[in-house]
């Protein structure tokens, strides 16, 4: 089993930045991915951003390139999600995701999940 603790979400205002954070614990020694998923109200949860734990590959949602960056940092077992240039639309729970390789997160959800983290853009 692993433990996920998801921190960073909040409100900002369209064009603004947060940075949300994801840390795992417990058996953590077959991370192969970390990621991140958005979810609405009434729709099912939507791929953001995923990395990979020992190369350096990441793969984003078209909807987010160029203003998220998904980082890691292995010692702590924590995934970080830049977000900036804000839209109203990013807004979202957003949860975490621990998988056996970013293949996995992005295409089935396999793995993980934290309780989420509420993301609000207001316009």
């Amino acid at each position: 089993q692993v433990q996920l603790v998801e921190s960073g979400g909040g409100w900002v205002q369209a064009g603004g930045s947060l940075r949300l954070s994801c840390a795992a614990s417990g058996q953590t020694s077959n991370i192969g991915g970390m990621g991140w998923f958005r979810q609405t109200p009434g729709t099912e949860r939507e791929f953001v951003a995923a990395v990979d734990w020992s190369a350096d590959s990441a793969v984003y949602a078209d909807s987010v390139k160029g203003r998220f960056t998904i980082s890691r940092d292995n010692a702590k077992n924590t995934v970080f999600l830049q977000m900036n240039s804000l839209k109203p639309e990013d807004t979202a729970v957003y949860h975490c995701i621990v998988g056996r390789s970013i293949q996995n997160i992005q295409a089935l959800g396999l793995g993980f999940w934290g309780q989420g983290t509420q993301v609000t853009v207001s316009s």
